[in-house]
């Protein structure tokens, strides 16, 4: 009994050292570890350095590295149309030291294109929509229509008869544009450029009736009689022109599009960083010295959740892919 007894307590006096090693390493782990961030953060651009997604995206960076303390730096990685930054942080530690800036085209490749080496939703982990930039639907001053209700009761008199400019077949001017035409059941003609700016000067020559512009490309054009807005694409008027009704307000109920600017991280990061991320990017969105500059460029300031950038990346992933499905859109490379 006696032997029975010791063996009982050393098992005891064991399990009792066990227990206090791991608590004495959980509070070791714990009292250590780095708050985050303790390093700087690389937010990879995967576009080219000058344009205004880029002068947008520095501003929030260094917005954010004077409200969390750490430097925000912004790592330039452009070409195959975008594919080389995107990949970069897909295949990044998923530890929120290396971070995604993107727009809307983000979410046309990734949820159509076959071929590319990441998966939009398993290998990124959503961080905040940061902003949103109108688009103009602009005509020609010839152009017979001056408002949505004349130009789709032209379209429907005329099948095929407008010129409508897109930055390529599958590109997302395009995919707006066919959304825009099926859901007024109406049939215009794709013309199809190599970028923004030849399908901008063809319009204003003429050689073409309608293109859809962002609006800080817009104004000047608007301003100087070149062109005339038809109206906003997007789900609400614009500040900058009030008197400009949306599609939506002109005979398309539902339709609402624009431009985005937003942050996302590798798919695996934690969600206590990403919601620390969320939370100083929306901090940015509502900062007086970053939004009043941008408001009065036109764009309008979101500062999303983790959670709600989520659900719109999910939602215009799946509209897209119901659109090609629909129409058998052709996406060039």
């Amino acid at each position: 009994m006696q032997l029975a007894g010791s063996v009982r307590i050393v098992k005891l006096v064991k399990l009792c050292a066990a227990v206090l090693a791991l608590i004495s390493a959980n509070s070791f782990a714990q009292g250590t570890a780095s708050p985050y961030p303790s390093k700087p953060v690389a937010v990879v651009a995967p576009f080219p350095p000058g344009g205004a997604a880029d002068s947008e995206a520095r501003r929030y960076t260094n917005k954010m590295s004077a409200i969390i303390g750490q430097q925000f730096v912004v790592d330039y990685k452009p070409g195959a149309a975008d594919t080389i930054g995107v990949g970069h942080v897909a295949r990044s530690a998923p530890d929120g030291y290396t971070l995604l800036v993107t727009a809307a085209t983000f979410v046309v490749s990734g949820s159509l294109k076959k071929d590319l080496p990441y998966d939009i939703f398993k290998d990124f982990a959503p961080v905040s929509l940061m902003s949103r930039r109108p688009i103009l639907l602009m005509a020609h001053p010839a152009f017979a229509a001056t408002n949505m209700q004349d130009y789709f009761a032209y379209a429907k008199a005329n099948p095929g008869g407008i010129n409508y400019g897109t930055t390529g077949s599958g590109s997302i001017s395009h995919l707006v544009g066919s959304w825009l035409h099926i859901a007024a059941n109406a049939k215009v003609t794709y013309i199809h450029y190599k970028g923004a700016a030849p399908a901008t000067v063809d319009l204003v020559a003429g050689r073409i009736h309608v293109y859809a512009v962002p609006q800080l490309a817009a104004m000047p054009l608007i301003k100087s009689g070149k062109l005339r807005a038809l109206a906003s694409l997007d789900d609400r008027r614009s500040e900058l022109l009030p008197a400009l009704a949306t599609v939506a307000e002109q005979g398309v109920p539902g339709f609402g599009y624009s431009n985005w600017i937003g942050f996302l991280a590798p798919g695996a990061t934690p969600a206590g960083i990403l919601n620390t991320l969320g939370e100083g990017f929306a901090r940015v969105a509502k900062a007086p010295d970053v939004a009043g500059p941008l408001a009065a460029e036109g764009t309008m300031m979101v500062g999303s959740t983790p959670a709600q950038f989520r659900q719109i990346i999910a939602a215009e992933a799946a509209r897209w892919r119901k659109l090609v499905q629909d129409t058998g859109i052709q996406l060039e490379d």
